[in-house]
């Protein structure tokens, strides 16, 4: 294929909001490099799928080794992988703690590295984070005090590399959801849920695709968080 033709990678791409990306960024012409645990092969001959946890850092080259073999460059790059856990902080175990840095800081630090090797080579490219709205306002029944550690300094590397990389035409912005319609809630749980979110619903996965479609094309758009969480963010209702 012709390495003119943009190439994203999407982790976490096998189901909810990063089957959402990939189907978003195949529609706007992307090729895609699609990861998570136990993803499978794609029959769209521009999607190539490599299984494997993107916590472990030989996972995270492949990944973007097989951008590079297959497409010839990484333009984009979606750090969508990501572990929540919502219980009292006091009922955290140290497993819980292990799992979520794996996947939340250690796969994003992994194939952000890889990533950005390639994309200063042609002083081009966008990197997003997915983080969630809880890091800028918290809710009493919904305790997540361990998650937020990653996601909220995750919301600060945003703006950090954002500022050192400037100059290199790489943009890094992030994408903040509330609670999504996505298979992880139950049908029973969506009332409850939509009264969490001022505009009295749930988002959907496609309302937080678009966001990020738009930053794609929001070309002097820069440490930015997009919170899409139906006003959730600004303050209590």
């Amino acid at each position: 294929m012709s390495n003119e033709q943009k190439v994203a990678i999407i982790t976490g791409a096998s189901q909810g909001l990063g089957a959402g990306f990939v189907q978003g960024y195949r529609e706007r012409g992307f090729l895609v490099v699609a990861n998570s645990r136990n993803i499978k092969p794609s029959s769209d001959d521009g999607v190539i799928a490599v299984a494997g946890d993107i916590g472990d850092r030989d996972v995270a080259k492949k990944v973007v080794d097989t951008a590079i073999e297959r497409f010839g460059r990484v333009d984009t790059l979606i750090n969508n992988a990501g572990i929540f856990i919502s219980k009292p902080f006091v009922d955290h175990t140290p497993e819980d703690l292990a799992n979520i840095l794996r996947t939340n800081i250690y796969g994003f630090f992994n194939i952000t590295q890889f990533a950005l090797q390639d994309m200063l080579k042609r002083n081009s490219g966008h990197i997003v984070q997915i983080t969630t709205t809880l890091v800028h306002q918290a809710i009493s029944d919904i305790p997540a005090g361990v998650a937020m550690l990653t996601k909220g300094g995750l919301d600060a590397a945003t703006r950090s590399l954002a500022i050192e990389y400037a100059k290199k035409g790489i943009r890094v912005n992030a994408v903040a959801p509330g609670i999504i319609k996505t298979p992880m809630h139950a049908p029973e749980t969506h009332e409850y849920l939509n009264g969490l979110h001022p505009m009295g619903r749930m988002g959907e996965i496609d309302d937080v695709v678009q966001a990020v479609l738009y930053l794609e094309q929001a070309k002097f758009l820069t440490g930015e968080t997009i919170n899409v969480d139906g006003g959730q963010h600004a303050g209590r209702w």
